[in-house]
């Protein structure tokens, strides 16, 4: 298929998308790939949502997003590089391993992409325990082989699946029927049936928590499948440009198949007439009209703001608003001077003393990536992103001078996570921001600032794209499959394909197969 350019009316569109996260510019990219005229509607000047990259005084930030995997691994099952191969885009992606350190009250230990680096490093600190993970990595790498054959690009959100698997993919079927116990189970439960060693255990719970905000009993098990088997299967590694690289890629895409994204555009409410969606209503005035309408808003932010009181009934609209949340983050964003830290590595993690590595300040993740990408510092210099998770609520009615006083006092422990790392960081400083819950709420447009839905495995599945009203359809991480980039990416390839013929999407997947 070439690349076209769509014709349509002003304001007349078949698809209207409400923000540019990844799941949104995904959908947005792939059904103009289809062949549907598309415009993306960003509120603010930056495209991205939580994984947008932004510049202060020559540093280069991400904002959210730091752990990748398989960006540069055309082998790799990452639904992103998918996307990206069909649309015709590419990134420059720079692979590394050791994935980064993670520092426990007790030890530090390097964490490995390669699998037997990885246990080694485990039987350093425990045998017994490494044995017991080899066993516990066995049964979902085995998943994660059944998984591979079936690319993300070829699922769909509605009854047409089951045919595209069956017609496509019936070995790889029968390949996951063995597996069909613990596709749903938490990775908790495998766990307690292979690993009895309590380091080992409290460091799956890590794993799992840096994944979906949840411990292994939160955590579904091909999240971390996935998660496992891409690290030892292909490669870890970092966007170059950092994860606005990504964004680029994605906004070339849709605009390379004649889609179209609208920046400083903000969607006031999503328009519902005779019970179906029929285009979106802009702050600024005016209406784009629309057969089908896409929220990339978290479900919170879709049922509370978005659309109108009476466009749901009560009890559809209470259930969206009770999905729980992950707590949303403080942010530290540092520029450093370098000199002396050639042996630094990218990516650490430092689990503070206590039990709950969930809770606000246990965990905090640092991110180092002019490690991998000096263009993204001056030279001499580093950018540092750090942050933990921190709740909402005690920031909501601050006034600016407690308010100040409460992100001075909040940020600590983050400095004293990264002087872990770097002794002498104060005397390195030449840039400091601090975010606030309040800040990733204002700047992100996310409800509360969140992370995300907590739904813990034993909940039930994430929602799926689809709604209740014809014509409205959702994405991201609030969605099917759930948290991290891979999976919002996947929430926008199920959305697109199911607005479109299983024969399109064949002739798709016939494309990347070519």
């Amino acid at each position: 298929m070439t690349e076209q350019r769509l014709q349509h009316r002003d304001g007349d569109y078949d698809v209207v998308i409400i923000g540019s996260g990844i799941g949104g510019l995904v959908a947005g990219a792939l059904l103009a790939r289809y062949g549907k005229s598309v415009l993306v509607c960003e509120s603010h000047s930056i495209a991205g949502g939580a994984a947008h990259s932004f510049e202060r005084q020559g540093f280069q930030f991400d904002s959210g997003p730091s752990f990748y995997c398989g960006l540069g691994d055309r082998a790799s099952i990452n639904p992103l590089r998918q996307v990206l191969d069909v649309l015709g885009e590419s990134l420059e992606a720079i692979a590394y391993d050791p994935l980064g350190h993670y520092h426990f009250p007790d030890r530090t230990v390097p964490i490995y992409g390669d699998g037997d680096r990885y246990r080694a490093t485990l039987a350093a600190v425990t045998p017994q325990g490494a044995q017991e993970f080899a066993a516990f990595e066995a049964r979902l790498l085995a998943l994660y082989q059944a998984l591979r054959p079936i690319p993300t690009l070829a699922l769909r959100a509605d009854w047409h699946l089951a045919l595209t698997l069956l017609r496509r993919y019936p070995g790889a079927l029968l390949n996951l029927l063995p597996h069909l116990g613990i596709l749903q189970s938490s990775v908790g439960q495998v766990m307690d049936r292979t690993v009895r060693d309590p380091w080992v255990r409290r460091l799956i719970d890590l794993e799992c928590f840096l994944l979906s905000g949840l411990p292994a009993h939160g955590t579904i098990v091909p999240e971390m499948a996935v998660m496992l088997g891409e690290r030892s299967h292909s490669q870890v590694d970092y966007p170059k440009g950092g994860s606005g690289a990504i964004v680029q890629a994605l906004v070339r895409g849709l605009q390379r198949w004649g889609g179209e994204l609208r920046l400083n555009t903000h969607v006031q409410e999503i328009l519902v007439q005779q019970g179906r969606a029929a285009g979106v209503r802009l702050k600024r005035g005016g209406e784009l009209r629309a057969r089908t309408v896409i929220s990339n808003a978290t479900i919170w932010d879709t049922y509370q703001h978005l659309l109108p009181p009476n466009a749901v009934p009560e009890p559809v609209r209470q259930a969206a608003l009770e999905t729980p949340a992950v707590h949303s983050f403080m942010h530290l964003h540092l520029g450093i001077r370098s000199q002396g830290l050639e042996s630094l590595t990218g990516h650490h993690v430092v689990v503070q003393d206590g039990p709950d590595l969930t809770q606000p300040g246990q965990t905090c993740m640092i991110s180092i990536p002019s490690v991998w990408d000096a263009s993204l510092a001056p030279a001499g210099h580093h950018v540092i992103h750090a942050y933990t998770l921190e709740p909402y609520e005690p920031w909501r009615s601050l006034a600016p001078d407690p308010y100040n006083q409460r992100k001075q006092d909040r940020s600590q422990v983050l400095y004293r996570a990264l002087e872990q790392v770097i002794p002498d960081l104060g005397d390195r400083l030449v840039l400091e921001l601090i975010g606030t819950p309040r800040t990733h709420a204002r700047f992100l447009r996310r409800h509360q600032g969140t992370y995300g839905p907590a739904i813990a495995a034993d909940q039930g599945l994430f929602p799926s794209t689809h709604t209740t009203i014809p014509g409205l359809y959702r994405v991201g991480d609030s969605t099917l499959p759930g948290i991290g980039i891979p999976a919002v990416a996947a929430s926008g390839i199920l959305c697109a394909n199911t607005l479109v013929s299983s024969s399109q999407t064949a002739d798709l997947l016939a494309g990347l197969s070519s």
